[in-house]
């Protein structure tokens, strides 16, 4: 009975948008497809996001300290978008996914 509400809930899930997240940091977003007794997992339509270089935190941190004013002390703060593109369709590996969201 287990199994019947598992296959249920997985077809549930058929044609919605999921965010996958990755071993190596990397989160995709696409369409769910399909799954198998391994896990594989495959999106369509979907993007791979990618957290920013250490160099691009750098330059960004750089910017944002040639704006203050050198009088007063402050807490640095610096924001810096995920790096993305467009994949279409993709089977990530069950044994890669570190986590599921429905968005």
């Amino acid at each position: 009975m287990e199994s019947e509400k598992a296959v249920e809930y997985l077809n549930g899930l058929l044609g919605r948008t999921l965010r996958i997240h990755a071993t190596d940091g990397r989160m995709f977003v696409g369409l769910f497809k399909c799954t198998d007794a391994e896990r594989n997992i495959i999106l369509a339509n979907s993007f791979e996001y990618r957290l920013p270089t250490a160099s691009a935190i750098q330059e960004a941190a750089a910017k944002e300290t040639e704006s203050w004013d050198k009088t007063e002390p402050k807490a640095a703060t610096v924001k810096v978008n995920m790096s993305s593109r467009l994949i279409g369709l993709i089977v990530i590996p069950g044994r890669h996914i570190t986590k599921i969201e429905l968005e």
